[in-house]
């Protein structure tokens, strides 16, 4: 059995999202996976409250393990996203910029307008709607999410995905950063998208400099 810790931890990080703005209410869900179990945040929880005892916890065929409440609608979306990925945490919003954007008309993905985007893959699709919890809209959100750490669905939220729980939920608000500044943009004028051999000379030199790595003073 999953460990009560990683059940706070699952709620912690929906209290984050809470808090953050990027959760309201009951809308939205959290998921962490540990071997071959998965906690879940239950369906009906407002977030913002949530606490280690209205997590579930459930088998990566759906099969519920243990909790006392069932799991989220989009369950189907976790799990599909856990066996098409190496991810250990699922973080689903309805965070206004990036639902902003995703409502937007005509729009298939959210260009990349600042280098921090590539840190989710690059520009992030725009997932086909279909409605909250069903099959269709879990498969269209794995296939937006080929190759990439977030994904948007339109006329819906946004999903992000890392490693770990802080990993998803930084994705999360870098999405949600990076919607915010496509909106701004978009208010002043045209965006001007970073072309891709402007994305990759920023990929070399983010390898070459060891970017957003803690770096000792050789000298010190």
């Amino acid at each position: 059995m999953i460990d009560a810790d990683l059940r706070e931890q699952v709620a912690g990080t929906a209290r984050r999202l809470a808090a953050e703005g990027l959760l309201i209410g009951t809308a939205g869900n959290v998921s962490a996976r540990a071997g071959d179990r998965i906690a879940v945040t239950g369906t009906g929880v407002v977030l913002g409250e949530c606490t280690a005892d209205t997590v579930t916890e459930v088998s990566p065929d759906g099969e519920l393990l243990a909790g006392r409440l069932r799991p989220t609608s989009e369950l189907d979306l976790h799990l599909g996203i856990y066996r098409d990925t190496a991810a250990g945490a699922v973080v689903h919003t309805h965070a206004p910029a990036s639902t902003a954007v995703a409502c937007l008309a005509g729009l298939t993905a959210l260009p990349v307008l600042h280098y921090q985007q590539l840190l989710l893959g690059g520009e992030i699709p725009i997932a086909p709607f279909a409605p909250f919890g069903t099959p269709e809209l879990a498969a269209h959100v794995r296939a937006a999410l080929a190759g990439k750490q977030a994904a948007l669905l339109a006329n819906h939220g946004a999903v992000a995905l890392g490693d770990t729980l802080e990993q998803a939920l930084d994705n999360a608000l870098l999405l949600e950063w990076a919607a915010a500044l496509y909106a701004r943009t978009t208010a002043m004028g045209t965006p001007r998208a970073l072309t891709p051999a402007e994305q990759t000379a920023v990929v070399e030199q983010a390898i070459r400099l060891r970017y957003g790595t803690i770096q000792e003073n050789p000298h010190d």
